[in-house]
């Protein structure tokens, strides 16, 4: 595991922005599973202008790690925030956006979403491997949308299942745990003096950091890096 901290969520946005680029650079065509987030968000906002004649878009896959089980047009959607901030302002093939269909029957489009990951991506030991996956951390220690009320999700032998919100009950779609753990670059952008206490947690190893599902993301043949600002670090420094 590894820690990059930098100063603002913008710096910590641009860190991870420059290692995407390296990753394209080196690799070609990535496959990305994007999150959705206040950090992401500025991420997506990067990438259209910084960034946006520095990648050939034409070469980048995008999926979802997890989405709200809302139309597309609703501002819970997570892809309407990546369209609204990214998507509408670069050229990227429409081929080449892979969304979930959050106005779907939940239990129906965590079927075929994930049937679509399985037929577009290679496998390793029965799982796809994503080139990048991107993951946030609740203040409750859930990442994508598997919350610690549903923490079985993390040994799902399926690649989506249907997760629910602990409080408003909402369903979403996500990745399970053995499809993130597979990828070969997995990073969280954490960002908040409201996370510091649960990363401290996580990367002290913590008791109590086993209830948090973002604890258990370790890559079984892949990379973990965690893009954390210096707010959310700043327990890491005592």
């Amino acid at each position: 595991m590894e820690a990059k901290i930098l100063q603002t969520p913008l710096d910590t946005a641009k860190a991870f922005a420059d290692f995407m680029l390296e990753q394209h650079r080196e690799n070609g065509m990535l496959t990305v599973a994007l999150s959705g987030g206040s950090t992401p968000k500025i991420l997506f906002d990067l990438l259209a202008t910084d960034y946006k004649d520095k990648f050939n878009w034409s070469e980048i896959h995008f999926y979802w790690g997890d989405e709200r089980c809302v139309p597309p047009t609703d501002d819970d959607s997570n892809f309407k925030m990546t369209k609204e901030h990214l998507l509408n302002l670069i050229r990227m093939p429409e081929a080449n956006i892979h969304r979930v269909l959050g106005e779907n029957d939940p239990i129906e489009e965590a079927e075929r979403y994930g049937q679509l990951i399985e037929s577009n991506l290679p496998k390793q030991e029965g799982n796809p491997v994503f080139d990048i996956i991107i993951l946030g951390m609740g203040t409750d220690g859930h990442t994508a949308s598997i919350f610690p009320h549903e923490i079985e999700l993390l040994d799902s032998p399926k690649t989506c299942e249907v997760a629910n919100h602990p409080e408003s009950g909402q369903k979403r779609v996500s990745l399970t745990g053995p499809v993130i753990n597979a990828a070969k670059n997995v990073c969280f952008l954490v960002t908040g003096d409201n996370k510091k206490e649960k990363i401290k947690q996580i990367f002290e190893d913590h008791e109590v950091a086993k209830s948090y599902p973002a604890y258990h993301i370790n890559p079984t043949h892949g990379e973990l890096i965690w893009f954390i600002d210096e707010a959310g670090a700043a327990q890491l420094e005592d």
